[in-house]
């Protein structure tokens, strides 16, 4: 007989909904559930969106996101959590309120603008966001207008993401990763031509260039999204925050080399890509069941 299977992290995303499919909620369960994990979920805003745009966005009342999170919280052992879009004061306020005695590590992935521009923060919850959601984050995975906006300057040199990563940190996060993909052929820092690094700030003052081969590609909805996920349940699952990263790095890579557009816009990552992988091919339920029979002994 089969060995009973050991309980996966627990892994909670706080953020909106796409209805695409491609990033938020959707991503990031998918991610979780790529990784090993177990993903749990608190819907901060609902939005109408295809691979072309937003249509609009309907959120919440900020007392229902509290009551998702506050059920979640009592009943779950989570073992990491992550927030994507919060957007507006209101709920980030409840939130903030709802995670202030965790226990566990957060990722702060301070959504702002949708892919295809739409603006997914309102502009009363950009200072609720620096002053309540970044005091709480073990990691803040900001890209590069993201940064721009919360640390309030320009980011046109090497020497300027070390700065504005360090406003981050004087905000209160614990750790801030800078992302690169917004840096189009700059290089945050030294990594070769062909390849894209995130740079990583810790509390101490200590940086680290993480990089990875860069992907040509136009599919990278959600990119971001998946990318905290991924890190959220590195650290669920005990990895060091170093290794977390370069654990999502790997798996965001491997997503975007394998791409793909399901409409008629600039597609997702491809998140089942590992488990297609391995089963070369095959269906992956009966790859996954012959692996089993063979673990068995059968």
């Amino acid at each position: 007989m089969p060995q009973p299977t050991r309980q996966p992290a627990q892994i909670l995303t706080i953020a909106g909904s796409d209805s695409g499919g491609g990033a938020g909620i959707q991503a990031d369960l998918k991610a979780v559930a790529m990784l090993g994990g177990y993903g749990m979920s608190v819907i901060t805003a609902l939005t109408a969106q295809n691979s072309r745009g937003v249509t609009g966005i309907e959120a919440p009342t900020p007392g229902f996101v509290a009551l998702q999170l506050a059920t979640v919280l009592e009943d779950f052992r989570v073992a990491a959590a992550k927030t994507g879009m919060l957007f507006s004061a209101p709920i980030v306020h409840a939130v903030a309120d709802g995670l202030a005695d965790k226990t566990f590590p957060l990722v702060v992935d301070p959504v702002c603008v949708s892919q295809s521009g739409h603006r997914l923060l309102k502009e009363d919850a950009v200072d609720a966001l620096r002053r309540r959601m970044l005091p709480l984050a073990d990691l803040l995975t900001p890209n590069r207008p993201e940064a721009e906006l919360l640390a309030g300057m320009e980011i046109a040199s090497p020497g300027a993401a070390r700065e504005a990563v360090g406003r981050l940190l004087d905000m209160g996060a614990r750790a801030v990763l800078l992302k690169g993909g917004h840096f189009a052929g700059e290089h945050l820092e030294g990594p070769g031509a062909g390849r894209m690094a995130d740079l990583l700030g810790l509390a101490d003052g200590t940086f680290q260039v993480l990089d990875q081969p860069r992907v040509d590609t136009a599919h990278t909805h959600g990119t971001g999204c998946t990318l905290s996920a991924a890190i959220a349940t590195g650290l669920g699952q005990g990895l060091g925050l170093a290794q977390a990263v370069a654990r999502a790095q790997r798996y965001l890579n491997l997503g975007l080399r394998h791409a793909f557009a399901p409409g008629h816009g600039p597609g997702p990552v491809a998140h089942g890509m590992p488990l297609a992988l391995l089963a070369g091919g095959a269906d992956p339920l009966d790859a996954a069941l012959a692996a089993e029979r063979g673990g068995a002994g059968e």
